[in-house]
């Protein structure tokens, strides 16, 4: 094992490759919909808190059960949820801000990727 895979072992429970593999191509485009689905329902932001913390916890266990990974590492547990929270976050604003401009045309605009501002 090389150094860098040593240290995430030890912090986070595996390897970086596994890592990167179970936080990007398997549970987020489930955090990505979490995010929009919460958006879509007009519900508040702090929701997405609460769906990533158990999208995190299925991530620890998928880590655990295919890779043989630390099924109780804290570290593991809070770099996917931070990053499964990133995702939430960036799929619930890109959606909030297509509905509002779509919803109230007359009102607002859109202002770039993420923002919307008011017509005058």
């Amino acid at each position: 094992m090389s150094p860098l895979d040593t240290f995430m072992f030890d912090w986070f429970g595996d390897t970086l490759g596994n890592v990167l593999l179970f936080n990007l191509i398997l549970v987020a485009p489930g955090s990505f919909a979490a995010g929009h689905a919460v958006a879509i329902t007009w519900r508040p932001w702090a929701q997405i808190v609460f769906y990533t913390a158990l999208l995190s916890a299925t991530l620890r266990f998928f880590d655990y059960a295919l890779a043989g990974g630390e099924l109780w590492s804290i570290g593991g547990f809070l770099l996917g949820w931070a990053v499964q929270l990133a995702v939430a976050a960036f799929a619930y604003r890109l959606t909030q801000v297509r509905l509002m401009v779509r919803q109230y045309p007359w009102l607002y605009r859109r202002k770039g990727l993420l923002g919307w501002e008011e017509r005058h």
